[in-house]
C-alpha cells in the first residue's frame, strides 16, 4: 500500500497567525516527502478559512519548490469554476515547474454554499456534467490545437501553453456515486474516494460500485485511493484532543453542507451536534471507530481492512482542526510506527 498526504491551509479561529498556518503546511509536506509518501494533495476551495485553497496550482508549485520528490496532486479542481484553456495551461505549467510531477485530479465540488458564490444558479448535484465535458477537452488541449463546441464551453482553435512535460499525465476523479465510478473505469482514470465519517461499510459499498463499473466497462487499469481523517496518538490526552478537534471541525463542515448556519469573515458557525446526522454525526465513539484514529497498532489494523478490499493507496487527511504541534506528532507517529508495517 502506498501513502499520500492531503492537507489544507486550515485556520480555525481569527487569532491564529496565517503565516504559522502557511509554514506548518509546508513542514508537513516536507515530512511526508522525506518519509517517502507518493503524493501530496491540495484542494480547491473559496472564501473559507478552514480550507484556504483559492488556487491549488499555486499551492502545489510552492510545495514542489521545497519538497523535491513527492508528486503534486490537485485534489481536486472543480471543473465548473474554470475555463478549459485556463485549466489546461495552469496544470501544464505546474508539470513544467515540477519536472513532471503533476497528478491531475478533477471533480464536481463539495457544497452548495460555494457554488452559490462561484457558479450561481448551478445545483451542485448537476456539476458532474461540467466535469465530464471538461476532462476530455483539457486532454485535447494538452495535445495541440483543438476547437470545442460543447454544452458549457465554446471556443475556436486553441492549445495549452505550455504543454505538460509528462506524455501521459495521471488523471484522477473524485468518486462516490456510481455514475462517477462508471466514468472513471470507462475512461481509464484513477479514483479517489472519501467516505467522510461513515463506517467501513461505506468504503465496501464503493468497492461494489467499482466492481459494477468494471463489469460494464471492462478492466480497471487505474489506481484506487481512499482518504480518511487521520490522527495517531499514544496518550489519552492526545486522544481526547483529537476527538474534540474533529468534532468542532465537523460541526463547521456540517454548516457548509446543510446550510444551517452562517459564515462570518470566512469562519463557519458550528452547528449544534443534535442537528447533525448521517455523514456529519459527531458521536465520539463512532468517529474513533470509523476514522483512521488510534494508536499505531490500531491504525495498522484499520489499514489492513482497506488493503483487503483492494485499495492501492491510503490518503492521510491531516486537516481536522487539530493543534498544529499535535498534527506533526501524529504524522511522525504514522511515519515511524505505521509505515514500516507496509514497507
Amino acid at each position: 500500500m502506498k501513502f499520500h498526504l492531503a492537507i489544507n491551509l486550515e485556520r480555525m479561529t481569527p487569532d491564529v497567525d496565517i503565516r504559522e498556518v502557511r509554514d506548518h503546511t509546508l513542514e508537513m509536506v516536507k515530512m511526508a516527502d522525506e518519509a517517502g509518501f507518493e503524493i501530496a494533495w491540495a484542494a480547491e476551495h473559496h472564501a473559507l478559512e478552514m480550507t484556504i485553497a483559492p488556487n491549488p496550482f499555486q499551492i502545489l508549485t510552492w510545495w514542489g519548490e521545497h519538497a523535491k520528490n513527492i508528486r503534486l496532486g490537485v485534489g481536486v479542481v472543480n471543473a465548473a469554476y474554470w475555463h478549459p484553456i485556463d485549466l489546461a495551461g495552469e496544470a501544464a505549467f505546474l508539470d513544467l515547474t515540477s519536472e513532471g510531477r503533476l497528478e491531475f485530479g478533477i471533480g464536481s465540488g463539495a457544497y452548495q454554499r460555494e457554488f452559490d458564490r462561484m457558479k450561481p444558479g448551478l445545483d451542485q448535484r448537476d456539476s458532474w456534467r461540467y466535469m465530464q465535458e471538461m476532462l476530455p477537452v483539457v486532454k485535447e488541449l494538452w495535445k495541440g490545437d483543438y476547437e470545442h463546441n460543447g454544452e458549457f464551453w465554446h471556443f475556436p482553435k486553441a492549445t495549452s501553453c505550455p504543454k505538460p512535460l509528462q506524455d501521459d499525465v495521471p488523471i484522477w476523479v473524485a468518486a462516490r456515486a456510481p455514475i462517477t465510478f462508471d466514468y472513471a473505469v470507462e475512461h481509464g482514470c484513477n479514483i479517489m474516494s472519501w467516505p467522510l465519517t461513515m463506517p467501513m461499510s461505506e468504503a465496501e459499498s464503493y468497492r461494489g460500485r467499482l466492481d459494477d463499473a468494471i463489469a460494464k466497462h471492462g478492466p480497471f487499469k487505474g489506481q484506487w485511493a481512499m482518504m480518511r481523517h487521520t490522527a495517531v496518538y499514544e496518550t489519552e490526552e492526545d486522544r481526547q484532543r483529537a476527538l474534540a478537534a474533529i468534532r468542532v471541525q465537523l460541526a463547521m463542515f456540517g454548516n457548509l453542507m446543510t446550510k444551517t448556519g452562517e459564515v462570518h469573515n470566512g469562519f463557519p458557525d458550528t452547528v449544534n451536534a443534535e442537528e447533525l446526522e448521517g455523514n456529519f454525526r459527531v458521536d465520539p465513539v463512532m468517529l474513533e471507530e470509523n476514522l483512521m484514529f488510534g494508536t499505531p497498532e490500531t491504525v495498522i489494523e484499520k489499514l489492513k481492512l482497506y488493503e483487503a478490499i483492494g485499495v492501492d493507496s491510503f490518503i492521510y487527511y491531516a486537516s481536522m482542526g487539530m493543534d498544529m504541534d499535535q498534527q506533526k506528532e501524529s504524522l511522525r507517529l504514522f511515519i515511524d510506527k505505521v509505515m514500516p508495517a507496509y514497507a
